[in-house]
């Protein structure tokens, strides 16, 4: 049975379980002359029972799916001849892989040695028999804490506490799950940038201002050292998703004003809908447009003026961010201005103040925090962004503070490094984690700083 045949199977033992516990708590009632005697009210013996079908069944199902790929992979090769046995992790995946392989019929099992297939077709029974048995033990875990808690039900059990205990429970499991996660990205990009600087020296990496990962493959040939000076790929960072916020900030937060605190309801209602599709176009769209019309036209401008512009800039980019990015400030600028309590501009304006002055000096003060909000979140989206950069910057890591020149970003080189098959090993991909880690580091010291801007902003107005 697949996976999701057999949560839409839960999910209906689930419902069937909520019934009958509302059945039964409801005829437990009856005798004692309403539910009004019972410690709980019928819907919390329901949400019980039904909370006892699903949790064992969902725990059962996950443990099962975790362990039974390994068990699986592990049997088949158990089953090989001693000899066919491979002694590494790496060899053993390529077995499976090939088997596995030959199980789909992408490979012809004549192409094959007769262990490999035979074990083709051990690993199709044993899938077979792995779907049968977690179908059964899911269902069975189901049915078994359903019929436990539906017999548990009693006029004197507290169903309401037991209720709320579980969903507290889960609240706080999902939370870890978040929390857990982020630390699970954290350690696992720390730890491979640690290999990284056990290859590389920091200040070399930190300060160098030389980018070329690219190693050869063996100590004797030209370049096989290659060169980690990550000093280009931060200023063409900083520079594009400047450029990108000089365009999206004021645009932004004017249009936000306009919106909020000038604009007629008909303009309002369609203005704001149509300027927050630009943040619903793909990214690949906005690349294609910074390549094929913005470039060029920056190019042409350009050679009209005298000057001297590459056909990738980093102008073309950063101004077609700032396009992109423009409704993350917009919105949520408009979002705090209108939540702004109209007593305020009420008061500016009968002490003589004129519209712009209670704005200036009234909204947009009692508005800061959520404008930063709006501006920190415009520019975590600049310095993540990949697409428009390879189409519209290029690749080329220049040291250079010419927004007119090609130039290239952290993120997209991140890409360029594990695009294919990469060994783990060599210093080249694991600059991509490094490059990650002070992605990281950026966004973090943006939070703290934002917080900083909040807080100072706080103790003055409050």
């Amino acid at each position: 049975m697949q996976t999701g045949n057999l949560l839409l199977l839960v999910l209906i033992l689930v419902a069937l379980a909520y019934y009958l516990g509302l059945r039964r708590s409801v005829a437990l009632a009856r005798p004692l002359g309403g539910i009004r005697h019972l410690q709980s009210l019928p819907f919390y013996y329901a949400m019980r029972v039904a909370l006892w079908c699903a949790i064992p069944a969902l725990v059962v199902l996950g443990l099962w799916m975790v362990l039974d790929d390994t068990l699986i992979r592990q049997l088949v090769i158990g089953g090989l001849p001693e000899g066919l046995r491979p002694p590494s992790p790496g060899a053993r995946g390529l077995l499976i892989t090939q088997i596995q392989n030959v199980a789909s019929g992408a490979l012809p099992r004549g192409s094959v040695a007769p262990e490999l297939a035979a074990a083709a077709d051990r690993l199709v029974g044993l899938r077979g028999i792995n779907r049968l048995a977690l179908a059964v033990a899911v269902l069975a875990a189901a049915m078994f804490g359903a019929a436990w808690g539906w017999a548990r039900i009693s006029p004197r059990l507290r169903a309401r506490e037991q209720v709320e205990r579980i969903l507290r429970g889960l609240f706080m499991l999902c939370a870890l799950v978040a929390i857990l996660t982020t630390v699970g990205i954290v350690l696992s990009v720390l730890f491979e940038s640690i290999r990284f600087f056990h290859k590389v020296s920091p200040m070399e990496f930190l300060f160098g201002v030389h980018w070329s990962p690219q190693t050869a493959l063996r100590a004797d040939q030209v370049a096989s050292s290659g060169a980690f000076g990550a000093v280009p790929l931060f200023l063409g960072t900083m520079m594009i998703s400047a450029i990108a916020l000089l365009v999206a900030v004021p645009v932004g937060l004017m249009s936000a004003i306009y919106l909020a605190e000038y604009a007629r309801p008909w303009v309002r209602s369609f203005a704001k809908p149509a300027l927050e599709i630009l943040a619903g176009v793909p990214t690949v769209v906005y690349g294609f447009f910074a390549a094929l019309t913005v470039a060029p036209f920056i190019r042409g401008l350009g050679e009209s003026l005298g000057l001297d512009v590459a056909s990738e800039s980093a102008l073309a980019a950063g101004l077609v961010m700032g396009v992109m990015i423009i409704p993350f400030v917009s919105s949520l600028a408009d979002d705090v201005i209108t939540a702004v309590p109209q007593v305020m501009r009420d008061g500016s304006l009968g002490l003589g103040a004129t519209k712009s002055e209670t704005i200036r000096k009234v909204v947009i003060p009692a508005a800061l925090p959520g404008i930063m909000g709006g501006v920190l979140l415009a520019a975590s989206r600049a310095i993540g962004e990949t697409m428009i950069v390879v189409m519209a910057a290029g690749l080329a890591a220049n040291l250079t503070a010419n927004p007119l020149d090609a130039v290239t970003t952290v993120t997209v080189q991140i890409v360029t490094l594990l695009t294919g098959d990469q060994e783990f090993d060599s210093a080249k991909t694991l600059a991509a984690f490094a490059l990650g880690l002070m992605l990281f580091i950026t966004t973090l010291a943006l939070n703290v700083l934002a917080l900083h801007i909040v807080r100072k902003y706080r103790e003055q107005y409050e």
